[in-house]
């Protein structure tokens, strides 16, 4: 999930120039929200390799060591809403947020797949301060970023396919990023077993048995 690895496409180009941008993020915290398999994870290792963050889960929050975490100066949590409902969760998120923003150079970055309001928070500091992070947004792929990445990973894998099997799995395939790597593997793996060619009528048989799911 390096940022050589990563396609710019109108879904998520104001979501990466934000996270470029992250020196002047307002109280030098924010929120990138998202579906599932648009890509948050990946932009949130791009941010932590430029900016030399400690990535955590939001669901490990819980039993996380804060201090040696906050001493990272800059931190990712991911599926920040885990913490909902959980009060130790959300009581190491509200210090662990009060730690890095009186930390010199501190930074906080959280992935959601919706804004706090809807996380179901029960601590209200917590909530305040959730609400008071600037959001950026990434949206689910469109065809051109799934395209782009279906090319790559068959390229990846030495696969020359036909062109017309892109715009089929396009237009059966879950709409995500994630999907796109496990029909790729799915596709080469059975071609490696059966000794064929990875083409639309292999694609059609693993799509209508499910395997490529």
């Amino acid at each position: 999930m390096t940022r050589a690895e990563f396609f710019v496409a109108p879904a998520n180009a104001l979501a990466l120039a934000a996270l470029d941008d992250w020196a002047h993020w307002p109280q030098s915290k924010m929120l990138l929200v998202g579906p599932s398999g648009a890509g948050k994870s990946h932009l949130a290792q791009i941010w932590a390799s430029d900016a030399g963050a400690r990535m955590i889960a939001g669901a490990d929050l819980a039993g996380a060591d804060l201090p040696a975490l906050s001493a990272a100066t800059r931190v990712v949590v991911e599926d920040a809403e885990a913490v909902a409902g959980n009060d130790r969760a959300e009581t190491a998120l509200f210090h662990l947020h009060n730690l890095l923003a009186q930390s010199p150079g501190g930074a906080l970055l959280l992935t959601a797949a919706a804004p706090p309001r809807d996380w179901g928070l029960r601590l209200p500091d917590l909530l305040s301060r959730m609400q008071a992070a600037p959001v950026t947004r990434i949206e689910a792929p469109d065809d051109t970023l799934l395209s782009a990445v279906l090319i790559k990973l068959f390229a990846d894998r030495q696969l020359t396919v036909q062109p017309n099997l892109i715009p089929y799995l396009l237009a059966r395939m879950p709409r995500s990023i994630g999907a796109a790597r496990a029909v790729v593997a799915v596709l080469d793996a059975r071609a490696l077993a059966e000794g064929r060619p990875v083409t639309r009528a292999l694609a059609a048989e693993l799509l209508d048995s499910g395997d490529a799911e």
